[in-house]
């Protein structure tokens, strides 16, 4: 009996690995960037080149984007793993691999793009200091917040309104940090999943479409 349940558990652990391939490989990525800045004499010169500040956006914006998305800010990767797991993985279980990853990548972008306009009309003006163009305005949570916003079109109606504010609260606010530019880059980003509405139409059925088995 206990091998028949400690098999069972591991069935259950591979389909949910398996049915959301792109969120664990993700969050193996952070465990790997949150683990060896820590183990480094220098962490902060390791990410500081690959920041999300302005001029890294303007010369190297793939990689600065990219390096955004595998960013944690002093959140634990603990916290990370049980948010991929809850959010992430239940997000692309349910719409498939390439619409959640639309989804995480409009979430991860829109609101840098957005905000390297704010920020550089602020510089501009004098309202913020030209040291912010060397600031660390992104991290994993746009993505995750993006995810988060899109599972409203999964939960019934009458809860919906109540779970957009808790997610707006929770990563605009609680995550956040209060961090400048983090909190209302996660509401931008919780906004982008909600706009995400067309990549939900006819998500289950498409799923057990792609893996009858599976039901």
């Amino acid at each position: 009996m206990p091998r028949k349940r400690a098999a069972a558990a591991l069935g259950a652990l591979h389909r949910r690995i398996t049915g959301a391939p792109g969120a664990h490989l993700w969050l193996a990525a952070l465990f790997v960037t949150t683990v060896l800045p820590h183990a480094l004499p220098a962490s902060g010169g390791f990410l500081r080149p690959r920041s999300t500040g302005l001029q890294e956006l303007a010369q190297h914006p793939v990689r600065a984007l990219t390096a955004g998305a595998l960013w944690t800010d002093g959140v634990p990767w603990l916290a990370y793993a049980a948010l991929f797991t809850l959010v992430h993985a239940t997000a692309e279980h349910w719409l498939g691999t390439p619409r959640w990853v639309c989804v995480a990548v409009l979430a991860q972008t829109v609101p840098v793009l957005l905000f390297e306009r704010v920020l550089n009309w602020l510089v501009r003006h004098g309202h913020t200091p030209e040291a912010s163009f060397n600031s660390l305005g992104i991290d994993a949570g746009y993505g995750l917040a993006g995810a988060a916003a899109v599972l409203t079109y999964r939960i019934p109606r009458i809860w919906r309104y109540p779970y957009v504010f808790a997610v707006l609260v929770f990563f605009g606010v609680l995550l956040a940090g209060g961090r400048s530019f983090v909190g209302p880059g996660h509401v931008v980003a919780a906004l982008t999943g909600l706009a995400c509405l067309p990549l939900t139409r006819t998500a289950g059925s498409l799923r057990k479409t792609e893996h009858p088995s599976a039901q």
